[in-house]
């Protein structure tokens, strides 16, 4: 079946091009949140698990759920489950907080630090695949435009 714009309702050429790009962009990450959970599935680590293990890292070890969340744009309820779960299989585990009583520390755990440093490992094949024939020159201008898109949508 096809879909026509109401007579009213015409993009601008840009604007049709974005939303071609926005439409790409969805299902790019869709590839990329389902090839992390495939290269990271036996490390006990999901796409969503290996990003806020990254936080963690990252951070110095001193982020709590509800920063966590901040940091990746989710309800801190979403992250808090994530957090539980993964310390009930020990890749991480709480620490009191000194500014905040009931607002814990998220700490990794050796097994955590361990599958993290395994998964980076095996991102850098993946990423060098995905990448290759393209240059770096190439690839950084589509990261530079997707900044330019992201600060424009982020801006009230």
């Amino acid at each position: 079946m096809q879909f026509s714009e109401p007579a009213r309702m015409k993009h601008t050429p840009a604007a049709k091009a974005w939303t071609d790009l926005v439409l790409t962009i969805l299902r790019l990450n869709s590839e990329i949140i389902a090839d992390g959970d495939r290269m990271t599935k036996d490390l006990q680590l999901s796409s969503s698990r290996w990003q806020i293990v990254a936080q963690v890292v990252h951070s110095g070890e001193t982020l709590t759920v509800s920063q966590i969340a901040r940091n990746m744009g989710l309800h801190r309820q979403t992250v808090q489950l994530q957090v539980d779960a993964m310390a009930n299989d020990g890749l991480v585990a709480f620490a009191d907080n000194p500014y905040h009583r009931r607002s814990k520390i998220v700490r990794t755990t050796a097994a955590g630090a361990n599958a993290y440093r395994e998964a980076l490992r095996r991102q850098v094949g993946w990423a060098n695949r995905a990448v290759r024939g393209m240059s770096a020159q190439s690839v950084t201008q589509a990261n530079a435009t997707l900044q330019l898109l992201l600060g424009r949508l982020q801006t009230p």
